[in-house]
């Protein structure tokens, strides 16, 4: 009979890795490019940099297989590692490549600036998603822009721009925005703002606020950066890509079984982008639910992402995971990929915003 969670791990609370709103707010946890396009299921950027400080050797090597929003690469980058990511989501790896990237800022400022100037409405009829989730001034918005990104250099920071516009648009409740079930027509009693509210009717406001604001968190970030530092991304499923190496660390949170979608929940840019959607390779999705054979295929997927991310290491590198274990697979998987686990750590997570807000605890299993 395999051990339990408790009886495996142990742990105390690690106080030094948890913080209160008052230690560390949002304008810290969402500091420069962390907050180009909202992301579901990331941690914080602080975490990352304290499991960096304490395990990772200085100015080494580290990887991410479960890239996700690119917490860990932007992180390496502004304290000094090299960085690899990888992650079957296309919006994942593009949004990740925006973030840390070098920009020729001038070139983006002008890009911004023009763009800017030329916001309209596309004559173009509206089909399928975006007809049923945007009103029609919204929608003709949103198409005329993502015509127009093609004439420019910085196409692919306009293409998050369009997908961050996109989320604040749809045909949805103020409350709900990051679990819409179906598109919202008409008033509503608006929970976040407690009175009657109606849906977004255009996308104007949110293309002009987004590109100021993307431009301008990444030239803050460009300022605190190492430029001798690079960042690569991969696209794929990192149970068959070559993830290279050989690396000083692993530092990274797989999907939680049954919890998210991670295609799902940025439809909108699959459908504005015309990405590849790879969700049928997605380990943990929620659609797929927590059947027995479920887990199962779930912890195999973990399990063999890990055995290739250790074959990648340097000898007695560590491997940092984020873990809420509460289904206690991570002994058996840990096992299966030949990791000792040294220390659990414990942090207590207080969310603070959203439907899915209040508190819970997670843990960072260090292995080797």
């Amino acid at each position: 009979m395999a051990a339990t969670q408790e009886a495996l791990y142990g742990g105390e609370l690690d106080l030094a890795l948890s913080w209160s709103e008052r230690e560390l707010p949002e304008r810290e946890r969402t500091k420069h490019v962390h907050r180009l396009h909202p992301y579901l299921g990331k941690f914080v950027p602080q975490l990352v940099e304290a499991l960096l400080e304490r395990y990772v050797r200085p100015g080494g090597r580290v990887l991410d297989p479960f890239a996700g929003s690119g917490t860990t690469l932007v992180q390496a980058l502004e304290l000094g590692y090299d960085a690899v990511g990888v992650d079957i989501a296309a919006f994942n790896a593009l949004l990740i490549s925006v973030k840390t990237r070098e920009h020729d800022r001038a070139t983006l400022a002008a890009d911004v600036g023009e763009i800017g100037s030329r916001l309209g409405r596309a004559a173009e009829e509206p089909t399928g998603f975006v007809r049923d989730w945007f009103a029609p001034q919204a929608a003709a918005e949103l198409l005329h822009f993502r015509a127009l990104i093609p004439e420019y250099a910085s196409h692919d920071v306009l293409r998050v721009v369009l997908a961050r516009a996109a989320r604040s648009a749809r045909l949805t409740t103020h409350f709900d925005l990051d679990f819409p079930r179906s598109p919202q027509q008409g008033e509503y009693w608006c929970h976040k703002h407690r009175r009657m509210c109606r849906p977004v009717e255009s996308a104007e406001k949110f293309l002009r606020r987004y590109l100021a604001d993307t431009a301008a968190r990444i030239a803050t970030f460009a300022q605190v950066r190492d430029q001798r530092r690079a960042a690569v991304v991969l696209h794929g499923d990192a149970r068959e890509l070559e993830l290279g190496g050989p690396y000083d660390g692993v530092i990274t949170s797989p999907p939680y079984p049954g919890l998210i979608d991670y295609h799902e929940q940025h439809r909108y840019a699959y459908e504005l982008l015309g990405l590849d959607d790879r969700r049928e390779r997605e380990l943990g999705a929620a659609a797929r639910g927590t059947s027995k054979a479920v887990i199962a295929e779930y912890v195999d997927g973990i399990a063999a992402v890990l055995v290739r991310a250790k074959a990648s290491l340097r000898r007695g590198a560590p491997v940092c995971i984020v873990v809420n274990d509460r289904r206690e697979l991570y002994p058996e998987i840990l096992g299966r990929a030949g990791l000792r686990l040294d220390a659990r750590l414990e942090r207590h997570v207080n969310r603070r915003t959203g439907r899915r807000a209040g508190e819970y605890f997670e843990s960072i299993l260090i292995c080797r």
